[in-house]
């Protein structure tokens, strides 16, 4: 079983990747939930340009990803999760929180820290949100994330099952969460206890500072409200709020090598630290 696991990982990833981006690229063409000024064609070539650079540079430095860890680190009898007996489920719905936390905090480290930060505002830099926005994160960032990973994974002794479970629930919840689609708010409420809605997350892609430092996670939203770091509205509404950030408002700046250059322009006379508000 493990060993089908890890030969069809790959497979399994993308096939419901490709299934949840089209399911809500359909959606947001159906009901969507702003009206974009700057259209697919201006921003999706850029943003799909940066996956593809992502895609490859993580199968060249770790083509065995975090599933193939797992199965070392049990193999090895690495983690808290080998050395202390738990029933199997009970160490894929633990390994599943846990990690979740780690990217809530991950999340944070990149608003937290400077250098960090010019890596992650990459993500921030688009001037609309929509599916494409979900994956749209500078490689070296992903790198980074992934060294992460692989390290929690390795500390949990996760099992790999649960590795592939988060992997593809975080990339599925990433897609959801950043998509211009339109939910009931009867229904968007309810699910607010259980899961990262659009309406939540968008708030976390205001040009307004402290709300771009609010509502970091992806897929479980109990970790903002634990930490105080929930907000529930942005200040001038879904519909009125300016996506992005300050230093990046051409729409040149969509294209794939003026993304890939950001984190090393430093454009202080619009510079923004992380923590401080705007204006």
């Amino acid at each position: 079983m493990k060993d089908v696991l890890f030969a069809h990982e790959p497979a399994i990833r993308l096939g419901i990747f490709a299934g949840v981006f089209a399911a809500m690229a359909l959606w947001e063409l159906a009901a969507p939930r702003r009206h974009q000024k700057i259209g697919r064609l201006g921003r999706w070539p850029g943003n799909l340009g940066v996956v593809a650079v992502d895609t490859i540079l993580v199968r060249l430095l770790f083509p065995t990803a975090a599933v193939g860890m797992a199965l070392l680190a049990e193999a090895r009898g690495w983690g808290l999760l080998v050395l202390i007996p738990v029933p199997g489920w009970l160490a894929v719905i633990a390994s599943v929180v846990l990690l979740d936390l780690a990217i809530y905090l991950q999340h944070r480290l990149f608003h937290a820290v400077p250098w960090l930060w010019r890596l992650h505002r990459m993500h921030h830099a688009d001037l609309e949100l929509d599916v494409t926005s979900g994956i749209r994160f500078h490689p070296v960032e992903i790198v980074l994330s992934m060294l992460i990973k692989l390290g929690v994974v390795v500390a949990l002794g996760a099992p790999a099952v649960a590795v592939l479970i988060f992997e593809v629930l975080l990339n599925a919840s990433s897609m959801f969460n950043h998509s211009n689609v339109r939910l009931p708010q009867s229904l968007d409420r309810a699910l607010r206890w259980v899961l990262v809605t659009p309406d939540m997350h968008r708030v976390h892609h205001s040009i307004v500072r402290r709300e771009t430092d609010s509502n970091f996670g992806f897929n479980l939203p109990w970790w903002d409200r634990l930490f105080a770091t929930y907000r529930a509205q942005p200040e001038a509404g879904h519909l009125g709020m300016t996506i992005g950030i300050p230093q990046f408002r051409d729409p040149g700046e969509l294209r794939l090598d003026r993304m890939l250059l950001q984190p090393l322009r430093s454009d202080t006379h619009v510079e923004q630290e992380p923590g401080k508000p705007v204006g």
